[in-house]
């Protein structure tokens, strides 16, 4: 059969993180690939003991159709959480629960891009989020990545000169791939900007409520008093990424357009986990369950470090409070495609740089690595196997 494609899927490629996934499900493979949580992370017995009492006491509730908005108390869960833990409380917001945070990107793109529109992205940023843009054919265009943010000169530039932006996407805390956390200035700048010149901000936070070191800083969401910012918030990193249970904060007219596209993707998001995690924040301390995996990480990181410095002194990193991902910069003399070819070769596996990238042909000398799936021993020993590459590498 000769499949004609549609014309905004016929350049997609396979995610490079999930074709990793293949080498790394291999047992004798270091995976350093994924962006799963700690094992130990998952509250199991909790989440076992709200299952069973769903099951019990509400098994229609559980097992029917629902509404595509999301249950309606785990919806007034979320907006009293962003009110109090995160001071985000825009007036004429609404919340949708989505199919994970990734549905967000969807929902948005297919609400707002036409062929041809520009989204402005971080550079590098988040594979899955790019390839969701990707699908409804917009234009990719990166802000290059400071040491506090995006540069802010660089995004103005394209706004300036672009019409067609329908929206800007940064994920300030922890970002993935680099680890880097966008500065108060900075995203009180990017919102400046994004009003400037009468765009959207899709602000994503999967990762900010794993900080272990350092200040909190407030989200881009806490400026927004007109709408303009799509807050974007998941479970996945804090309770279950298996889940599959995301939020979306935003302006009530953008929301009920993206609920309109969801009915078309999934009718709703998975019920039962949305009766599941309602009862877990209802019934459970979840500010202490937040806090013990902020102590896990920090072990976690303290591992990396430390054979980071140890073991692979070639291997350049900037330090990180939290999050998942640590992003190494090889030195020049080293092709990064080849480094990481040779890494699986020799039974570790981690995700090129350039699979972050607007453009993947573009140069790239950084990969990332993800500390906190693997093992303490594993994740120390997958490091040193990456150091010892480095080292012997002709011309290094």
């Amino acid at each position: 059969m000769d499949y004609r494609f549609s014309d905004r899927v016929s350049k997609l490629k396979p995610s490079a993180i999930r074709e990793i996934f293949k080498y790394a499900s291999d047992p004798a493979v270091i995976s350093l690939s994924a962006g799963n949580p700690a094992p130990d992370a998952f509250p199991v017995e909790a989440i076992r003991k709200c299952s069973e009492d769903v099951l019990r006491e509400q098994p229609i509730d559980a097992l029917q159709y629902s509404v595509t908005e999301g249950l309606p108390a785990l919806r007034e869960d979320v907006t009293a959480f962003l009110k109090n833990h995160c001071n985000v409380a825009t007036p004429g917001d609404s919340v949708l629960i989505t199919s994970g945070a990734e549905q967000i990107m969807d929902l948005l793109s297919k609400s707002v891009i036409n062929e041809g529109d520009t989204v402005v992205c971080e550079e590098p940023s988040f594979v899955g989020a790019l390839n969701s843009f990707r699908s409804y054919n917009a234009v990719l265009k990166g802000v290059p990545m400071q040491e506090d943010g995006m540069d802010l000169a660089k995004l103005e530039e394209i706004l300036k000169s672009d019409s067609r932006v329908k929206f800007i996407y940064t994920i300030p805390n922890f970002q993935n791939p680099m680890g880097i956390t966008t500065s108060w200035e900075k995203r009180q700048g990017i919102y400046a900007l994004a009003k400037k010149y009468n765009t959207l901000i899709l602000e994503d936070n999967p990762y900010g409520d794993l900080r272990f070191a350092g200040e909190a800083i407030p989200a881009i969401k806490t400026l927004d008093t007109e709408g303009r910012v799509l807050y974007s918030g998941t479970f996945s990193k804090t309770i279950s990424p298996g889940m599959r249970v995301g939020f979306a904060a935003g302006g009530s007219e953008l929301i009920q357009k993206m609920v309109v596209c969801k009915q078309g993707s999934d009718v709703h998001t998975n019920i039962w986990s949305q009766l599941v995690i309602h009862r877990f924040l209802r019934g459970w301390d979840f500010e202490k369950h937040l806090k013990n995996l902020q102590k896990i990480y920090a072990k976690k990181y303290e591992v990396a470090d430390h054979a980071l410095k140890e073991n692979a002194p070639l291997l350049q990193y900037h330090p990180i409070q939290g999050g998942l991902f640590i992003w190494c910069t090889l030195p020049d003399s080293i092709p990064m495609i080849d480094y990481c070819k040779k890494a699986v070769l020799n039974k570790v596996c981690v995700v090129p740089g350039n699979a972050f990238l607007t453009d993947e042909n573009k140069p790239c000398q950084s990969f990332r690595i993800n500390y906190s799936s693997p093992t303490n021993e594993d994740l120390a020993r997958g490091i040193a196997i990456l150091g010892k590459l480095a080292a012997e590498w002709p011309n290094a």
